[in-house]
């Protein structure tokens, strides 16, 4: 892995500068280009400068899926120190002058990397590949495959973001005239199905690796268990109702009459495009089983703690205990250090509150906490012993709460009785947490951020608005030191995980007409690891309702277990666009606690941060302006 990072960050490879438009690009330096494929050293350095191209998943102003969406909040003062594009995103921000986060160009993120700029240098090193002297043709096949692989997915990266683009399978030639560069944007279907007929191209070809076995240069490089997922969840994409015969884009054409969204199929095409689905989910999962992979359970013998500390730790682990049997990929080049700081309160030890090395400034709204469940594994909303009405008012921890809420501490109703996904993924009021140098539950650490406690907002970089921290990004070993400094674990950020497929299964399982028991059973799954009963036993005990029995029903399930599970995974952004939810959602208000209040009283009532606003238009990325002056037969995306 740290090879792997190091030819990425000193890879001395020209990177191909483009003419007006980041359609045309074209070699311009044919002598640089043969000298890199002369040897295999030189080839080495070309490949890994096709994997720099990666978006970093897990960097704040990278991955608009972090901040971009409605699971966690930051403030205007922090956006402008760290440079958070996505800011804009999740504030309506958005222009087709200045596009946010815009890998199309390579604008306003991280590195300015256009994905474009990528996909042509995948073409040249995949044009030249074969012509390195010193190197097996096992070799040079791995290698193809890996930059095939990554060039499919800089496309799909594109498809979520912008819908139809002009699919780049080959570079322009350097004697193109002016019309061939003048590119069309190809329909959503011809998109993804040149993305997923590439994966399976490769996958079928077997140059892939099945695991990586030089653990400690190559973790986070391509395998054939990584191709099978990723292609499960873009066929799922691809299935989604967004992508799959959106009506709402019917009569959008480009300049050739062609109504790029392919918004008119039959019921029986969506359908088809399910089925698929589901069988690519259920190949990569029997591939993967076959690999070692399985869910995650913390199983260390290293400290004595309790069930119930040990069941938040098979949660809060899954994503920060790197390579663990349940990663599927990881970014090796997104090393998660920033999110730890400002995931953990600045004074979560008090004495410690004059450490300025922690932030603590991402927010969980309270909408998303009221995502999780109760106790009884049902929705806050349809249990009927929990009361829903009195969620408000306080409540003082005995110690039967202890390894949850700090014994005798008081705080809201809405933070007892809940699941352990709860308390493994959020740090509130009141709330224990395990780690960071104490794991003597005796002596635990809890959170205490109410005013005049040591967690408060004080220092506007240092700001959470709702008093809610996501907790599950921080390894439990990091630790802050005493006047400055934390020492962190770090861990690549997981893009693909176990869980994550098994709930993709499940959804297209349900979409295509499975069998209820056949699609329940990979939701129960994520369940039984949670502590909690299966969906039918929970939903008959629990509450008055059967809509487990429904197409539509187990749909909605499905879709707030995948909120609750891949909780601060970079997933709900994405997930709410394809199932074109993000309207409904992301024009609920952002609301927290009343943090500036010292009192119980004061403290626990909900007030309004943010009237978030989202427009139909912000389903799709605006093309920048100057792109369209450069190229005429480009339209621009709905509303912009």
């Amino acid at each position: 892995m740290k090879k792997l990072q190091l030819l990425i960050l000193n890879c001395l490879i020209i990177v191909l500068s483009s003419c007006d438009s980041f359609l045309d690009i074209v070699p311009d330096d044919i002598a640089t280009i043969d000298n890199a494929f002369t040897m295999r050293a030189q080839a080495e350095k070309y490949l890994f400068t096709c994997y720099y191209y990666l978006p970093a998943h897990g960097l704040l102003e990278a991955n608009p899926a972090i901040a971009g969406g409605d699971e966690l909040y930051i403030t205007e003062s922090f956006r402008s120190a760290a440079h958070v594009h996505a800011w804009y995103i999740s504030h309506n921000m958005q222009s087709s002058a200045r596009p946010r986060c815009d890998y199309w160009t390579g604008a306003d993120q991280q590195n300015n990397k256009s994905l474009y700029q990528g996909i042509s240098d995948c073409n040249i090193f995949l044009e030249n590949i074969q012509k390195v002297p010193d190197m097996t043709q096992a070799e040079k096949d791995r290698w193809a495959a890996e930059v095939r692989f990554l060039k499919a997915y800089y496309h799909y990266w594109l498809i979520r973001m912008y819908g139809p683009i002009p699919i780049m399978d080959q570079n322009i030639p350097v004697n193109a005239g002016e019309e061939e560069v003048k590119v069309f944007r190809n329909t959503i279907d011809e998109c993804f199905d040149y993305v997923i007929n590439t994966l399976t191209e490769i996958i079928d070809s077997n140059h892939l690796p099945d695991k990586i076995m030089n653990e400690a240069e190559e973790l986070g490089r391509i395998t054939q268990g990584i191709a099978m997922a990723i292609r499960a969840e873009v066929m799922v994409t691809a299935a989604s109702p967004l992508f799959n015969g959106n009506a709402d884009y019917k009569g959008y054409t480009d300049s050739r009459g062609i109504e790029i969204f392919n918004p008119n199929k039959s019921e029986q095409d969506k359908k088809q495009r399910w089925i698929d689905a589901a069988e690519a989910c259920k190949q990569a999962i029997e591939f993967l089983k076959a690999q070692g992979h399985d869910l995650y359970k913390y199983t260390s013998l290293e400290y004595t703690i309790s069930d119930q500390t040990r069941a938040k730790m098979n949660i809060r682990n899954i994503v920060t205990e790197k390579w663990n049997q349940e990663i599927i990929w990881a970014n090796s080049n997104s090393i998660i250090g920033q999110l730890q700081d400002h995931a953990i309160p600045r004074g979560l030890e008090p004495g410690k509150e004059g450490n300025a090395s922690v932030g603590g400034n991402l927010a969980v709204p309270l909408k998303i906490t009221d995502l999780f469940y109760t106790k009884n594994g049902v929705p806050i909303t349809e249990d009927k012993t929990w009361n829903y009405d009195d969620r408000l008012e306080l409540r003082k921890a005995t110690s039967d709460d202890k390894y949850f809420i700090k014994e005798g501490y008081t705080t809201a109703n809405i933070n007892f009785d809940r699941e352990v996904r709860y308390y493994a993924s959020l740090g509130f009021d009141g709330a224990v947490w395990f780690g960071q140098g104490v794991t003597d539950e005796t002596k635990p650490i809890y959170v205490q951020c109410k005013q005049g406690q040591s967690a408060a907002n004080q220092i506007s970089n240092s700001w959470n608005e709702t008093g809610i921290w996501p907790k599950k990004l921080v390894h439990f070993k990091s630790v802050v030191g005493q006047t400055s400094g934390f020492t962190k674990i770090t861990y690549p950020f997981p893009v693909m995980r176990l869980g994550n497929l098994y709930l993709l299964y499940a959804e297209a399982l349900n979409e295509s007409g499975a069998s209820k028991t056949d699609v329940l059973t990979w939701v129960d799954l994520i369940r039984e690891r949670a502590g909690l009963e299966g969906v039918e036993e929970s939903w008959d005990t629990y509450t008055n309702n059967k809509k487990y029995e429904t197409v539509d029903g187990r749909r909605e399930i499905i879709q707030q277990e995948r909120g609750i599970e891949l909780a601060f995974e970079a997933q709900r952004f994405w997930d709410l666009r394809r199932w074109k939810l993000a309207y409904q959602e992301q024009n609920k208000p952002i609301t927290g606690w009343n943090t500036q209040y010292s009192t119980n009283e004061d403290y626990y009532t909900e007030q309004l941060i943010y009237a978030q606003e989202f427009r139909i238009r912000n389903y799709f990325w605006p093309i920048l302006d100057k792109e369209l002056y450069s190229n005429k037969n480009l339209v621009q995306n709905y509303g912009w």
